[in-house]
């Protein structure tokens, strides 16, 4: 398994690990021009686990591969969180605003995957 993979596996685990709901990931490897390889996509039902999440993904990534994102954003209000690992984007939102700017439907060209939420 390639080390982004690895990554996008990681991520995922980290955004399970404290209940991250309707996890997407937008696989963008055959879009020419792609930002990233992969785009995963989470919701969080309040700001506190919105804060949660992106804190679980970051220990995560960091203790299992060493790997920290170049850039966070919007760490601050929490209503919306994106991490850059450069090859591997990810999106926590609150339902809302998830809705609001609707990014899978942008990349509705590309292989989505849908992960089944954990109770």
């Amino acid at each position: 398994m390639d080390q982004t993979k690895k990554l996008v596996d990681t991520i995922v685990e980290g955004l399970q690990d404290k209940k991250g709901k309707n996890i997407v990931i937008v696989n963008l490897t055959q879009l020419t021009g792609a930002i990233c390889q992969y785009m995963i996509i989470c919701e969080g039902n309040t700001p506190t686990q919105v804060s949660a999440l992106s804190d679980s993904v970051w220990d995560m990534a960091r203790k299992e591969l060493g790997e920290k994102p170049l850039t966070v954003d919007s760490k601050q209000n929490s209503l919306w969180i994106g991490m850059d690992y450069g090859t591997v984007i990810v999106h926590i939102f609150i339902p809302e605003l998830r809705q609001f700017y609707n990014l899978e439907n942008l990349w509705a060209d590309a292989k989505i995957e849908h992960i089944k939420d954990v109770d």
